[in-house]
């Protein structure tokens, strides 16, 4: 995978992330946080974000988990 493909797919976790604090998910999302990296970073290393995809991917899977999904479907009016 490119540089570029990795950079995509945290930005794509990221947007997840953000749905989820935004719908009810009861992640703090603590060691994604740590990291101190974002998408936006993009002079960071690709070992980097592939650390940061690894690290929100295994926090969104704990969140979807404690929440059963629920939160992901939402019926906003």
């Amino acid at each position: 995978m490119k540089k570029e493909e990795v950079v995509h797919l945290h930005l794509l976790l990221a947007q997840l992330k953000k749905y989820c604090e935004e719908n009810g998910g009861n992640g703090e999302f603590v060691k994604y946080n740590k990291l101190g990296i974002t998408p936006f970073q993009v002079h960071r290393s690709k070992a980097e974000h592939k650390q940061a995809i690894f690290v929100l991917g295994t926090e969104l899977v704990s969140v979807t988990a404690g929440n059963n999904g629920n939160f992901l479907v939402t019926n906003k009016k």
